[in-house]
């Protein structure tokens, strides 16, 4: 099959730089709020977008509690369910999170919630790993249309869209930079 070509142009920022600042430190302090022991918390961010966005929630909690939270990165490719869709030959790595998960409290994070078969694919990860104590979700942007049954614990904002559109995130150190856009997918 392979991957069918589409053209993306951006249609409307949702966020601007100063926007998405607020909305992460907004999780920032929903986190803290909401865990039992800081000393227990690690953030996993979903490779790509999410693991720059988990730098920052971390830092966040860093500046505000003086706590330094531990930040793993993801790969999910081996557990996504839809593996021949996007590529003929796809590269496949085991997960390693890079930090210790084993009874914590994990706070899966991400840019955009649509389907849920990436958080799915995520938590799938997690338990090949070890076993955490606790999994939350944190994403950034929820577009809804949920296939499965998973919802945020933690949600930036909320942006309902057409299934023709396509929410991108751009983070400065992935992008070159930091915004996040509604665009018409062109086929």
């Amino acid at each position: 099959m392979g991957n069918k070509l589409h053209t993306i142009t951006p249609k409307v920022q949702v966020m601007d730089s100063a926007a998405m600042g607020r909305a992460l430190m907004r999780l920032s302090y929903e986190i803290v709020e909401k865990s039992t022991d800081l000393s227990n918390l690690v953030l996993v961010g979903i490779r790509t977008r999410g693991v720059p966005i988990a730098k920052i929630i971390a830092d966040n909690i860093r500046k505000n509690s003086g706590e330094e939270i531990p930040v793993g990165s993801l790969d999910i490719t081996f557990y996504r369910d839809d593996l021949e869709k996007i590529n003929d030959s796809p590269t496949l790595n085991r997960p390693d999170v890079g930090v210790d998960i084993s009874g914590k409290e994990v706070v899966l994070v991400d840019d955009v919630l649509f389907t849920g078969r990436t958080a799915r694919a995520a938590i799938d990860a997690l338990f090949a790993i070890d076993r955490p104590g606790k999994i939350r979700l944190a994403v950034l942007i929820d577009r809804g249309h949920r296939e499965l049954p998973i919802r945020p614990d933690y949600i930036g904002k909320n942006v309902p869209t057409s299934l023709s559109e396509v929410i991108r995130v751009n983070i400065n150190e992935v992008d070159g930079r930091t915004n996040v856009e509604i665009c018409d997918i062109i086929k």
